[in-house]
C-alpha cells in the first residue's frame, strides 16, 4: 500500500487532507505535537467525518497510523524515509519545525525509491516553498544539492470549511460537503501522485487567489462584520442585510482583481463568490465569528486577504472602499481571548501615529495610494 505522511492531526488534518489521501488508496500516518491527541488516534481503529450541506454523507476513515512529532523522531523518520507522500496543514509558521523531519528522510531515503513528494496544505501562497527553503536552510547548500533529487515540492491552493468542533465529538469530525485542492503539475514532470480527488494544473496562482482573495478574504469579513453586530454564528451574521452588503461588495472588489489580474472570466467568478456566500451561509457549519476572526494581526499583513488584494486594486485605480470598511472591521475585533487581538489594541494604542500604524502592521508605504485611507480608516478606530 502507498504510504502518505501527514503533519498535523487536528481537524483539518483528519477531515480534509487526510480523508482524500485515505480514498486515494494511502495509508495515512498522522505526525503532530498534541499528545493527547496522538494517544486518541493510536488507540482508534477508525473515525469519521461528516459532511454537511448540498450533498451530506458520512465517511469512514480507516488504515492510519499515528506518531508524536516531538517524542517519536526515530520511529517517525522510519515512516517518512519510506514515504510516498509529506502532506502538512500545520499553519505556515509551523512550517520550520516540520523541515528537519523532511532534511532527514531525503538523507537516509533509498536510492531506488521515487522521489518524495512533498506538498504544504496551508492558507498561505506558495506554502510549499516556504517550507522548501526551510529544509534547504536546515541542511546547508552542500548537503541540500547532493540530496535534492530525493524529493520533489509541489504548492497546493486548498478550500474546504471546517468549523470548530463539538468538544464530545472525539475524532470525529464536521465539515462542509465542498472541497477543492489544487496542486501544480509542473515540478513532478509528468509523474504527478495518485490522488484522484485533487485537480493538477499548469499555473496554481490564479486559483491561490481566487481563493485566499474569495474565500479567506469573504469569510473573515463576514466574521468582523458579524463579531462588530454582536453574532455568535457565522451564519447568522450573514443572515444580517447589512452584513451580507458589504461582504458582498468586498468580493465584487476582490472579483474585479482576479478578473483584471488572471484575465478571469467575470461570469464565472461572479457564480464563484455566489457559491462562496452561499457555503458561508450553511446552518448546519457551526462556525463562529470569533474561530474565524482569530489572529486579526496576521490577517491584516500585507499580502493577506485584506491588504493585499486592497493595495493592487489601489495601485490599477480600481476601487477599495469594501476592502476598507472590512479591514475597519478588523481594527474593531476585540477578543481578550485571542493574543493578536491583545497584540492588535495595544499596537493601535502605543502607535504615534495612524500612518505609523499602516506602516509597520500592513507594510503600506506612505506614497502607496491606499495609505491615505487606510491610514484614516486607523485613525476612527484609535
Amino acid at each position: 500500500m502507498k504510504k502518505a505522511v501527514h503533519f498535523g492531526a487536528g481537524n483539518i488534518g483528519r477531515g480534509f487532507v487526510g480523508l482524500i489521501l485515505h480514498d486515494a488508496g494511502y495509508e495515512v500516518v498522522f505526525a503532530d505535537v498534541n499528545a493527547e491527541l496522538i494517544e486518541a488516534l493510536d488507540a482508534a481503529s477508525s473515525y469519521e467525518v461528516h459532511e454537511v450541506g448540498d450533498d451530506p454523507a458520512t465517511r469512514t476513515v480507516d488504515h492510519f497510523r499515528a506518531f508524536n512529532s516531538a517524542t517519536q523522531e526515530e520511529e517517525l523518520r522510519a515512516e517518512l524515509t519510506t514515504a510516498h507522500i509529506v502532506t502538512t496543514a500545520v499553519g505556515p509558521t509551523i512550517l520550520r519545525f516540520i523541515a528537519p523531519h523532511i532534511a532527514a528522510a531525503m538523507r537516509e531515503r533509498p536510492a531506488e525509491l521515487p522521489p518524495l513528494q512533498v506538498m504544504a496544505c496551508e492558507n498561505a501562497i506558495n506554502a510549499t516553498d516556504l517550507l522548501r527553503d526551510e529544509v534547504a536552510s536546515f541542511m546547508g547548500q552542500d548537503e541540500w544539492r547532493r540530496c535534492l533529487h530525493r524529493a520533489v515540492f509541489a504548492n497546493t491552493a486548498v478550500d474546504r470549511i471546517v468549523p470548530g468542533q463539538d468538544p464530545d465529538a472525539g475524532l470525529d469530525v464536521t465539515v462542509e460537503s465542498f472541497f477543492e485542492w489544487v496542486i501544480e503539475e509542473g515540478p513532478f514532470e509528468g509523474d504527478v501522485p495518485d490522488i484522484p480527488d485533487a485537480t493538477f494544473v499548469a499555473d496554481l496562482l490564479p486559483f491561490i487567489e481566487r481563493k485566499l482573495f474569495t474565500v479567506n478574504t469573504g469569510h473573515a469579513t463576514v466574521a468582523y462584520l458579524g463579531a462588530a453586530a454582536g453574532y455568535t454564528k457565522l451564519s447568522d451574521a450573514l443572515s444580517d442585510p447589512s452584513v451580507a452588503e458589504i461582504a458582498t461588495r468586498v468580493l465584487q472588489e476582490t472579483s474585479t482583481l482576479l478578473v483584471a489580474k488572471h484575465q478571469a472570466d467575470p461570469e464565472v467568478q461572479r457564480d464563484y463568490r455566489e457559491k462562496i456566500l452561499r457555503r458561508f451561509a450553511n446552518p448546519y457549519l457551526p462556525d463562529t465569528v470569533q474561530r474565524v476572526g482569530r489572529q486579526p494581526l496576521r490577517k491584516l499583513s500585507r499580502h493577506e486577504r485584506f491588504v493585499g488584494p486592497a493595495a493592487e486594486l489601489a495601485e490599477r485605480g480600481l476601487p477599495t472602499s469594501a476592502l476598507v470598511e472590512a479591514i475597519g472591521a478588523v481594527l474593531a475585533f476585540d477578543d481578550p481571548d485571542d493574543e493578536q487581538s491583545v497584540q492588535m489594541h495595544e499596537l493601535l494604542a502605543a502607535a504615534k501615529s495612524p500612518g505609523e500604524f499602516v506602516e509597520s502592521v500592513m507594510g503600506i508605504e506612505p506614497e502607496h495610494p491606499l495609505f491615505q485611507d487606510l491610514r484614516e480608516i486607523v485613525a476612527a478606530r484609535r
